[in-house]
């Protein structure tokens, strides 16, 4: 098996801006992402940004750079533009590693396109974990997933799924025993020839509702594989917080 990694890089981060350059203990977080997804068994690792900054910032750690338009509306949208920049044949699997994951184990960049390559039936696969809290169950940012008995997903919601209706009848301060809820880690793996599918469709009206582009491969027919992921996977950086969180964990 054989893939690449792309690590989408925005520069204009709406509530972090300027978050790929954030420095964390004198890296830059997208080269400690780079670092991170260079000890996995990718063939290449690409950023994909669309700010010279950016560029310039990789290309000084002598990472290897994709520039991208500046419209794109997600980042799977950004990865298609660097499959077809570089005329990638279809079959070609694409590891899409958030750029705010400094954290980012490599096994688990593996094993996402390990799944995909072995699961056929799926156009995607990506990863998830137990949900341990009811907080977190509740929590309308964390993204929640049922699947079928073969792994593939049924959906993916920002609402608390599967419903434990009369145990939360009775108690909503605590998960029942016996309801084990998953939340989805934000790592996809990709067949070019989807993406190139993907950036046709219109946003799907369940995509629309959810704020959750996953939905539209669900929602035109594509199956998504899912596996709870072989590592914990740290929290990405969204805000200053986090920002000061990841430093704090780097000394």
């Amino acid at each position: 098996m054989s893939f690449d990694v792309i690590i989408p890089a925005r520069y204009a981060s709406s509530r972090l801006p300027g978050k790929p350059l954030a420095e964390i203990a004198g890296k830059t977080m997208v080269q400690r992402v780079y670092e991170r997804a260079s000890e996995s068994a990718a063939e290449r690792i690409i950023v994909a940004t669309d700010d010279e900054r950016v560029a310039d910032a990789v290309a000084a750690f002598g990472g290897q750079v994709c520039m991208t338009r500046g419209d794109h509306a997600s980042g799977t949208d950004r990865l298609q533009e660097v499959a077809a920049k570089l005329g990638l044949a279809e079959a070609r699997i694409l590891v899409n590693v958030q750029g705010d994951e400094p954290l980012i184990p490599p096994a688990v960049i593996n094993q996402v396109a390990a799944n995909l390559a072995q699961n056929t039936a799926a156009g995607v696969a990506t990863l998830a974990e137990p949900i341990e809290s009811v907080e977190d169950f509740l929590n309308p940012n964390i993204v929640k997933l049922v699947c079928e008995e073969n792994g593939l997903a049924r959906y993916f919601s920002r609402a608390p799924i599967p419903w434990p209706r009369d145990a939360f009848a009775r108690d909503r301060t605590v998960l029942p025993a016996g309801v084990h809820p998953r939340r989805h880690i934000g790592i996809y793996a990709y067949r070019a020839a989807l993406l190139n599918l993907f950036v046709g469709w219109p946003m799907a009206p369940l995509e629309q509702i959810e704020a959750l582009e996953q939905l539209r491969f669900l929602f035109n027919g594509h199956a998504i594989h899912v596996a709870d992921a072989c590592e914990a996977v740290p929290g990405g950086v969204d805000t200053e917080q986090d920002l000061a969180r990841m430093r704090s964990l780097f000394h």
